[in-house]
């Protein structure tokens, strides 16, 4: 325990954000994080509780009293070693991870939580500008081959411990660039891709092949009309090639499938999925020229869903200079504060209010779309309605219908499932939502109904958190080895 009184002497220091009137202007990262002080004091507020409710938070299982312990005794070195043992990429989720830890800090019962995302994000950052991170390639060569469908952190987190475990790992991406929906999705301000590229760089000095523009899919198919998301795929594989050519096939897409709004005008045009939008901001970024780009430059524009793909496509509308941006709940709007005597240690339900909400948006909640409005096949509005949830069902107020101006609506109302045309390709069961049917029980687990091919992250456990695609690639590729090797050395 760093400070045995610190968790009394000092309090919680967030990190800091460029002003709004700044960051608006560009695509860059605008969090500043914690210096070398602050950290240190943030780590010191850590009590190293017998039953550490913080690492039980985490889906990684974060050694964080440890971390937190030897930040405090400037041991950053000892730190970056900790946190790499549970989590593969802590800069992806020390940016853009929600903290499920800092819910479940004791602290958090009737106090404010340590800081435990900037610590990682600090942990990390100092890793990278010491040379900390180097590649770690096999020492031994087991003969055995890989190929992981998807590049997104699940796949690149398995593929990682596959290689380091001695197997020919190849990654197969159907868009352009490796990352999945961290490199598609999320949008530069949140997550600059170099994160993404310097990792790929580790890993292709460990040894894992990356094969990107490849479609795995029946060749007459494709993805067909199940695809409301990017691809850029120049080439198709079938399943059956993958499955002829290696000796374990592991699925690690994202869950790809956009929720529709199927009420009258939605032909119109101007209405949009997020993911329409979002990851051709992300490719202009890198420096790509796209023929007509998805634009909100001077409209007024509606964001359907109060999640964090809602919020992204609040801040690049802001970017792009749209003249309004609303975004609309379905649900009533939540405590300011949460309950915390009766949540606590679990995530809680309270409003949460983005760093692009802070940019300038309207919010309405308890609200629902029934028409679009439009002329000459063009939106030019949304009609609404108040709701108000009684009985488990959402039933509308009367006199409360509106009207609102809107030259583009973005659809972000999350995602169903994984594209159905990839599972069906491979012959695997599905669940009730669609997904991949894998267990992950220790004995054959995250293997599917499909001899040798397995499932892991949103291709299994549907629409997640990063931090959880990490875990699940993790401990599908222990159970990947142990397949191959009838044992695996692979922590769980």
């Amino acid at each position: 325990m760093g400070k045995t009184t610190g968790f009394m002497e000092y309090e919680r220091i967030e990190e800091g954000y460029a002003p709004p009137a700044e960051r608006v202007r560009h695509y860059k990262e605008f969090v500043i994080g914690l210096d070398e002080t602050q950290a240190r004091i943030q780590g010191a507020r850590c009590m190293d509780c017998g039953t550490p409710f913080c690492s039980n938070g985490c889906p990684v299982n974060n050694v964080i009293p440890d971390f937190n312990d030897l930040v405090y005794r400037q041991d950053w070195h000892g730190a970056i070693g900790v946190l790499h043992s549970t989590n593969n990429f802590p800069e992806f989720t020390g940016h853009i991870c929600p903290a499920p830890c800092e819910a479940a800090c004791t602290l958090n019962i009737n106090s404010a939580p340590v800081g435990i995302k900037s610590i990682e994000h600090a942990i990390i950052d100092r890793a990278w500008a010491e040379g900390w991170v180097r590649a770690h390639p096999a020492a031994r060569k087991t003969g055995k081959r890989v190929a992981i469908v998807g590049s997104g952190p699940a796949g690149l987190a398995a593929a990682q411990q596959l290689a380091r475990a001695g197997h020919a790992v190849t990654v197969f991406e159907k868009n352009d660039r490796v990352g999945g929906l961290l490199r598609y999705g999320i949008p530069d301000f949140k997550l600059d891709k170099a994160h993404i590229d310097r990792r790929v760089q580790q890993l292709v000095a460990e040894g894992v092949q990356l094969r990107t523009g490849v479609l795995v899919a029946e060749p007459q198919r494709g993805l067909g009309q199940d695809s409301k998301v990017t691809n850029w795929a120049s080439e198709v594989i079938s399943p059956a090639q993958l499955q002829a050519e290696f000796d374990a096939v592991l699925l690690a897409g994202g869950a790809e499938a956009s929720r529709d709004l199927p009420v009258p005008g939605r032909e119109l045009k101007g209405v949009h999925f997020a993911m329409e939008f979002l990851p051709q901001q992300n490719k202009v970024n890198a420096g790509d020229k796209l023929k007509s780009q998805l634009r909100a430059d001077g409209k007024h524009v509606i964001v359907i869903g109060g999640g964090d793909t809602g919020s992204d496509c609040v801040g690049t509308s802001r970017r792009h200079g749209a003249a309004s941006v609303t975004q609309f709940e379905l649900m009533p709007m939540p405590p300011e504060v949460e309950n915390k005597p009766l949540v606590w240690p679990y995530w809680p339900t309270k409003l949460r209010t983005s760093s692009s909400h802070e940019e300038g948006c309207g919010r309405e909640f308890a609200i629902a779309t029934k028409e679009f409005l439009g002329s000459k096949g063009r939106l030019t509005g949304v009609r609404t309605v108040q709701v108000e949830l009684k009985d488990g069902k959402f039933v509308e107020l009367p006199g409360t219908e509106k009207d609102h101006p809107a030259d583009l609506v973005l659809l972000a109302m999350g995602f169903t499932s994984p594209v159905p045309a990839v599972l069906q390709a491979f012959g695997v069961d599905t669940d009730a939502r669609g997904n991949a049917r894998a267990s992950t029980d220790f004995t054959g687990g995250y293997a599917t109904s499909v001899p040798k091919v397995f499932a892991a992250g949103d291709m299994r456990r549907g629409q997640s958190l990063v931090v959880w695609a990490i875990r699940e690639g993790r401990q599908a590729a222990r159970a990947v080895d142990e397949f191959l090797m009838g044992h695996s050395d692979l922590p769980r």
